[in-house]
């Protein structure tokens, strides 16, 4: 089947509101190279790493929560610094492969599959190789998607629908690292704060699945969804474990009660973060760590 030259997509015209994005069905189409895949997408997930990058959050100079108001030119706005734009936006996707790009021989062409959010990652001398869709690398809010071929995973026999699956790869992914890096396993206490959102959601999953007892954090009008996900115990918001009671913290909301994170924590705890929703800038008591020794992951 030949490919069309032009499809249509929303583009980034820069750090901003919603005005920066910009509709247009003028898009050339593009072609995968060595190693790649094209796929054309059939269903696009929104994140919250979508909003973050649009608005330039993940700037330094940047140090309210991700509701404030952002005001001001950004220059530094992407995971590993400035984006290139025009930037096509949209981390998550499912679709089915269009066409394969030389040296690749899967999945089939029409297979059913979905990708990895982060398509390359940073090295200590390279930290502009982090890749990640929709941020350093063109995403899946448009009709084709160009990603590599060892970030694609054929989902063809997955009971789940297109959109089910383009729900899941950022939020998952990023859950599954947290609790990895954490150790997360049999017997451990883990609090998950955030817990209603896709990343808490999944890591209260996951970490049940592990054969963690999980405590959420979440409203009260979420709460049955989260128990249904697995949590053992809710606390609402603003609400911590007792001092020294959880080996683990999963930590998506940031702000001005991560210190209080620390004390909940065990000796010998850790506590893995992927958010900062309620502000990237934190206080802590740094005697809390080491006496503690605890082990604090990215």
């Amino acid at each position: 089947m030949s490919l069309p030259d032009t499809m249509s997509g929303v583009r980034l015209t820069g750090h901003g509101g919603p005005e920066k994005l910009v509709w247009s069905d003028t898009i050339p189409v593009p072609r995968p190279g060595p190693g790649e895949v094209l796929i054309r997408v059939r269903a696009a997930g929104v994140n919250n790493t979508d909003i973050n990058t649009r608005i330039g959050w993940y700037a330094k100079e940047i140090t309210g929560a991700t509701a404030d108001a952002i005001e001001g030119d950004i220059e530094a706005g992407g995971w590993s610094g400035a984006l290139d734009f025009p930037r096509i936006q949209g981390a998550d996707l499912c679709g089915t492969v269009a066409t394969l790009g030389e040296g690749v021989d899967g999945p089939a062409i029409g297979s059913r599959v979905t990708a990895q959010a982060v398509q390359d990652w940073s090295t200590p001398d390279d930290p502009r190789a982090m890749k990640t869709l929709g941020s350093e690398m063109d995403g899946a809010f448009a009709e084709y998607c160009v990603v590599s071929a060892h970030q694609v995973f054929d989902v063809t026999a997955s009971p789940l629908s297109d959109t089910e699956i383009a729900a899941m790869p950022c939020a998952f992914g990023t859950a599954w690292g947290m609790l990895d890096r954490a150790g997360v396993g049999p017997g451990d206490s883990v609090f998950v704060t955030g817990a209603s959102g896709g990343v808490g959601l999944a890591a209260v999953m996951l970490a049940r699945h592990l054969g963690a007892t999980v405590i959420a954090q979440t409203s009260p009008a979420k709460a049955d969804a989260v128990r249904n996900a697995g949590a053992a115990t809710i606390l609402d918001r603003g609400q911590i474990p007792e001092e020294g009671t959880v080996t683990t913290v999963i930590d998506l909301v940031g702000g001005p009660d991560w210190g209080r994170l620390l004390d909940a924590l065990r000796p010998g705890g850790r506590l893995a973060v992927a958010g900062a929703i309620a502000g990237p800038i934190v206080q802590a008591d740094l005697r809390t760590i080491y006496l503690k020794d605890l082990a604090l992951h990215g």
